[in-house]
């Protein structure tokens, strides 16, 4: 039977994108350069290269992306003509601070928000806003290291103070760092380098600058939280991370122990975001290995005082890890293929009924309103000659997830306050730079390389999305 019950009035629904994966402009407005500026184009084989400088000859891909720079006025009308009533982006932290460490905003950054936030406000769609989105400003790699250094927590909380009081009144949800335990997969460059600006040298202990970085980066979360309520004490500021529940291979009790193991490291950073406190396992294990950690008691009483509202989520696959003989948990070393499930064209474990056990999973643990802000199928689009995109495989998709999240608020009743799908129109790929690795309900015409009229068309998901939306969920 076909489940045809609604979600709870006032449920939000709407889509999401970052900054630097589809604002373009990179060096206008008085923008400084970030991070995400240095990375060229990859593929699914071969990782995107980070350049210590802009070199003529290489691609760019986030330099112009989609040119929502200029073009949003138009793209949020198609979001209106959706039915969106909420859309989550990001701050792009160098168009406000250019170097990132400067005493006085960037004016002109300043304005684009607030035309942009008046441009969602105009047709009644909330603003979701997301203060560090894999990006930084270089010049804080350069000069400090990225969060290696304990001033990036002064120099980020000027920038969400700025934040806060220049757009309270537009902007009610609020999440401090994307995907923040991305991190754990340290021996990753990439991953090292967009979460944190973070260069490993040589012979460094690469897990202890992790998480030496990591503790930085949620004291500076916390300290934020508390600016932001100090300043309107009705705006909801939360923590997002990635959640991939990962899975015991089998019954075996060692690949039970491990996948506990495997779930405790990757989200620990909730536990301190939503708790106030680390986990015991966590400091017993920064004794073992000797780790020397700058952690202050003002740093333990800022974690406590700056909990979290809510907790933001993406959700894209599940993991499966089987025990391997080693004594503490290796994800690189234990993750194997989950028999069981579906995978997309990059090698992504599709579970949709893994997005309900998730749900479950935090909400038994933090007991907190919990919010889907990204969830999608990265897939490669034909265009017709009739300007159609058939994208059956994103509506099933898409459909098999929200079944589930239905499943988990009405049957379940977790405390859900929205769901926004991931890249609701084509944008940049993060992980490979790509354009062809689309997630959208609208369709961009242009290439990997930049080449094309940006031209928007709507695919079949737009038409089927927007009945979704329309039918509160019944109708999918």
């Amino acid at each position: 039977m076909v489940d045809q019950r609604a979600f709870p009035k006032g449920f939000l629904w709407g889509g999401a994108v970052a900054a630097h994966q589809l604002e373009g402009g990179y060096n206008q407005g008085g923008k400084g350069l970030s991070i995400a500026d240095f990375y060229t184009l990859g593929d699914s084989e071969n990782p995107r290269t980070i350049t210590s400088t802009i070199e003529k000859n290489r691609y760019y891909p986030n330099h112009e992306a989609i040119d929502f720079y200029h073009r949003y006025p138009e793209d949020i009308k198609l979001f209106a003509e959706m039915g969106f009533e909420c859309f989550r982006t990001s701050i792009a932290w160098a168009r406000i601070f250019p170097k990132g460490d400067e005493k006085v905003p960037n004016e002109a950054g300043l304005q684009f928000y607030d035309d942009l936030f008046d441009e969602c406000l105009k047709y009644g769609i909330q603003p979701v806003v997301t203060l560090s989105h894999f990006e930084m400003p270089i010049h804080l790699v350069k000069k400090y290291g990225g969060w290696r250094d304990r001033r990036l927590i002064e120099f980020f909380v000027r920038f969400a103070k700025t934040c806060f009081e220049r757009y309270h009144t537009k902007v009610h949800y609020w999440m401090t760092f994307n995907e923040i335990n991305n991190q754990t997969d340290y021996e990753n460059d990439g991953a090292l380098y967009s979460d944190s600006g973070l260069v490993p040298q040589a012979n460094e202990n690469r897990e202890q600058l992790m998480y030496q970085a990591a503790h930085y980066e949620l004291v500076a979360s916390s300290q934020a939280v508390q600016a932001g309520h100090n300043i309107d004490p009705t705006i909801q500021i939360g923590s997002m991370i990635a959640m991939c529940p990962i899975y015991p291979l089998t019954a075996r009790p060692e690949d039970i122990l491990v996948a506990q193991r495997a779930m405790q490291t990757r989200l620990w950073f909730s536990d301190v975001h939503a708790k106030g406190d680390y986990p015991e396992w966590l400091c017993r294990y920064f004794k073992k290995n000797n780790f020397d950690m700058d952690i202050t008691e003002q740093d333990l009483r800022d974690l406590r005082s700056g909990t979290v509202d809510y907790i933001g989520l993406s959700y894209y696959m599940s993991f499966a890890v089987e025990y391997t003989d080693h004594i503490d948990y290796n994800e690189n070393e234990d993750r194997v293929s989950n028999p069981y499930v579906k995978k997309s064209e990059w090698g992504w474990q599709i579970d949709p009924i893994g997005l309900r056990y998730a749900l479950n999973w935090l909400n038994d643990r933090y007991h907190l309103p919990l919010f889907i802000v990204e969830n999608g199928l990265g897939a490669i689009d034909q265009k017709t000659k009739e300007n159609r995109i058939h994208d059956y495989n994103r509506i099933n998709y898409l459909k098999e997830h929200i079944l589930q999240m239905k499943k988990a608020v009405l049957d379940d009743g977790i405390p859900l306050i929205g769901y926004t799908p991931w890249g609701c129109i084509d944008l940049i790929s993060a992980s490979t730079g790509q354009m062809s690795k689309r997630y959208g309900f609208i369709y961009v015409d242009q290439d990997d390389y930049g080449n094309g009229s940006q031209e928007r068309f709507r695919k079949d998901s737009f038409y089927w999305y927007r009945d979704v939306i329309k039918s509160n969920g019944s109708k999918l």
